[in-house]
């Protein structure tokens, strides 16, 4: 299945972005209370770890390159992954793969890493993982794993099978909780998390994504369509012409609060409106596919343990206390679009195929004029 360019021009895995002032900083105006990290590890316990493969230039030689892809791995409880965690998953279009994912619509659970890499490297990711488990002796989990993908052959040779075990296993590695590095990383990626407040306490949501999706004339920022007022190279012109609708997005959602499967399905699914605050579409070709987990029912084990189960107690919040959790979730999933766009850097790839960055000064040009910058992005973009 062929899918084309990124929103505006994020594509998985370019070079790295790092220190670039995310969204936020630059006086974008999202609502809701972030963490500390603004970013999926503000959630307890999980980490993220990337690889990022970059080699070669000029013409396109299958198995030679050049490369432009990478792994983002998430550990939902870090390296103590003996214990599994709620799940669910939706598939708001499903013009693309997610493995694992039948299990967990049985069980209710996930067990083990989220995986995200291009669409080629799903087996060797699979596996890779799978010995890593193995290796660290956590027999019950090594076999229906999460894998998920996007598309990344427009500018990666991506049927030169670039991605190796030594890579998944240095992105698994790599993982860490605090800050997560965004744009033309791993997968290609962008985060952000919510504080949100129930009558039972306070939780934190948190969102990362693997964002290849939509068209460039959809872009919306802050409520402001964006792309209508931003030129177009000749290049990105004649690909928007040539264009059906771009790419795919994967979306992981996480939280501390006590939620069964049933619940978290709910929360997966509002996904959707945080990616529709940005403009996509989620066209016929678009591999949309989303998974939320809690972290907060610590007494579950293995479904394979061959150990008698106890009898589980766990607490569930209840449903008329979820609005806010649906809140967040709107937010984070939004703002970690927009972060993943403001981070990514322009790409040259296979046959000189050129995607350009989003025009970041212009952008905050526009929110300007519409009066969408808050005093300090504006105060920032006086002193540029």
């Amino acid at each position: 299945m062929e899918r084309r360019l990124a929103v505006v021009l994020l594509f998985v895995c370019a070079v790295s972005s790092q220190g670039k002032p995310r969204a936020r900083e630059l006086g974008v105006p999202f609502a809701g209370t972030p963490g500390p990290f603004n970013a999926i590890t503000d959630v307890s316990g999980v980490e993220v770890g990337h690889t990022t493969l970059i080699s070669g230039n000029g013409k396109l030689v299958v198995g030679e390159g050049p490369v432009r892809t990478g792994i983002t791995i998430i550990l939902p409880r870090g390296r103590s992954v003996d214990a599994p965690v709620f799940a669910a998953t939706f598939a708001l279009n499903g013009t693309g793969e997610m493995t694992g994912t039948a299990m967990i619509e049985e069980y209710g659970v996930l067990e083990g890493p989220i995986a995200l890499t291009n669409s080629q490297s799903i087996g060797t990711v699979r596996d890779a993982v799978s010995a890593w488990l193995v290796r660290e002796k956590h027999w019950e989990l090594c076999c229906l794993l999460v894998v998920a993908e996007t598309f990344d052959g427009d500018l990666n040779d991506i049927h030169g099978f670039h991605v190796h075990a030594e890579h998944v296993l240095a992105a698994i590695s790599s993982a860490s909780s605090g800050p997560v590095p965004e744009g033309n990383v791993g997968g290609g990626t962008g985060t952000s998390s919510r504080r949100v407040s129930t009558d039972f306490g306070t939780y934190t949501v948190g969102a990362l994504v693997q964002a290849n999706m939509g068209r460039r004339p959809q872009l919306t920022v802050a409520g402001i369509p964006v792309s209508t007022e931003l030129p177009l190279t000749d290049q990105n012109a004649e690909l928007r012409r040539g264009e059906r609708d771009a790419g795919s997005i994967i979306i992981a959602v996480a939280t501390d609060a006590p939620l069964l499967p049933h619940q978290l399905k709910r929360l997966a699914k509002r996904a959707a409106l945080g990616l529709a605050r940005t403009g996509a579409i989620s066209g016929d070709s678009s591999g949309d596919l989303f998974l939320a987990f809690s972290t907060a029912a610590p007494g579950l084990v293995p479904l394979q343990s061959g150990r008698t189960q106890p009898l589980l107690s766990v607490q569930m919040l209840p449903n008329e206390q979820m609005n806010t959790l649906f809140e967040g979730v709107v937010e984070a999933v939004e703002e970690a679009i927009i972060n993943a766009l403001f981070a990514a850097d322009t790409m040259v790839g296979i046959n000189g195929v050129r995607v350009e960055a989003l025009p970041v000064e212009q952008v905050l040009t526009l929110l300007k004029r519409h009066d969408r910058l808050n005093s300090e992005g504006k105060s920032n973009l006086t002193a540029q």
